[in-house]
């Protein structure tokens, strides 16, 4: 029998959250739903260690499991799990931070299989930061990295265990010595065994760690060539025979009509980057009335925007852009295109289409370009 103790006392303060952030509504759902939901295929019974003003709250998230109930935490994550290990009927126990909501069936199925090879499992990765140890500001060692892993939950064990190991915790009060189940475990019974862990199950804490786990956006820009008789004076004026689309200088024999230098895919890509991070448009940002943005270039332009979207914890996962155009011929700039948008983006997952509008419409005609946008932020 497996029993499952799910660590929900504690508080959004961190976050600057108004309630636990148990609560929070990510993606539809409570955050506890998505652990509750994670762990209910494999649990017989489920515990819920939260705070008592809580309990109205969870056990009204609970009515859809009716192997789970709540149970009343302590004042520290060791007071709340021994409070639930007193009760727990299961042989088998698997210990989680309520508030790790990416939780896998795969690292579930790890960890017990860990616990009956091993008789624990405790969910790790390997660290990819060097690590130093310090005082007072100053460093005073630094473990070698290879032989370094960060602990997450899950975390399993055979029950009685465990629950002897917490026993003997609060008899020598040392419930404060201790920040997770597994240096209890190494402490009072044997050195418990590592499984494979998952970089995405990260424990939601900070204010960053709540935001949306994926952003889309949408933008879509269009620009006129210029008419013959203003290009012929712009060429003898400025020397122009070109447009520009995604950084790239494609020879034309017209320009294209534009406050900046009128890159017109660049600029449904920032639209889909606002989009995404539900700001205004580049019109609002970046706006034609003023004298600054004149033959502004637009690659620096898309950078203001990425470092918004950098300062909202975000990056760019992925972007798929069209481009219609019946001139010029687009293929052999394409792949300039990728490569300028792939460095600004920092996102090797740049899809550049181009194609004509069958001569119908302002496109086929000639007298124009769009260009569509979608970007998927996380």
């Amino acid at each position: 029998m497996i029993t499952v103790i799910l660590c929900a006392a504690g508080s959004g303060k961190r976050a600057n959250l108004p309630d636990n952030k148990i609560f929070f509504e990510l993606l539809g759902l409570p955050v506890l739903c998505h652990s509750l939901s994670a762990f209910a295929p494999f649990a017989d019974e489920m515990l819920v260690a939260c705070r008592e003003e809580d309990a109205g709250r969870v056990a009204a998230l609970l009515a859809p499991y009716p192997q789970a109930r709540a149970v009343t935490g302590g004042k520290t994550r060791a007071e709340s799990v021994f409070r639930a290990l007193r009760v727990a009927k299961g042989d088998r126990v698997l210990v989680h931070d309520a508030a790790r909501p990416y939780v896998t069936p795969e690292l579930i199925r790890g960890c017990l299989a860990s616990v009956e090879t091993h008789g624990s499992g405790v969910c790790a990765v390997p660290v990819s930061d060097t690590v130093a140890g310090a005082f007072e500001g100053v460093i005073t060692d630094m473990p070698p990295r290879n032989s370094l892993y960060a602990l997450q939950t899950p975390q399993g064990f055979f029950t009685e265990k465990l629950r002897r190991a917490y026993e003997k915790v609060f008899e020598e009060g040392r419930e404060n010595a201790f920040t997770d189940d597994s240096g209890i475990y190494a402490a009072y019974v044997e050195p418990p065994h590592l499984c494979a862990g998952d970089r995405a199950n990260i424990k939601l804490t900070y204010a960053e760690d709540f935001a949306p786990a994926a952003r889309v956006g949408f933008g879509v820009d269009t620009h006129a060539f210029a008419h013959q008789d203003e290009i012929d004076r712009g060429i003898a004026r400025l020397n122009l025979s070109y447009i520009k689309l995604g950084g790239a200088v494609i020879p034309s024999n017209r320009e294209l009509e534009a406050h900046s230098d009128g890159d017109v895919l660049v600029h449904a890509l920032m639209d889909a980057l606002l989009s995404a991070l539900g700001e205004r448009d580049i019109g609002y940002h970046f706006p034609e009335t003023d004298p600054a943005y004149e033959n502004a270039d637009s690659m620096l332009l898309l950078r203001q925007v990425m470092d918004m979207v950098w300062a909202n914890h975000l990056r760019v996962q992925n972007v798929s852009l069209s481009i219609l155009a019946e001139q010029p011929r687009l293929s052999p700039y394409i792949e300039a295109m990728r490569a300028n948008l792939r460095a600004a983006l920092g996102c090797d997952n740049v899809a550049i289409a181009a194609g004509t509008n069958e001569k119908l419409g302002y496109i086929g005609e000639g007298r124009g370009i769009t260009c569509y946008a979608f970007v998927l932020l996380r």
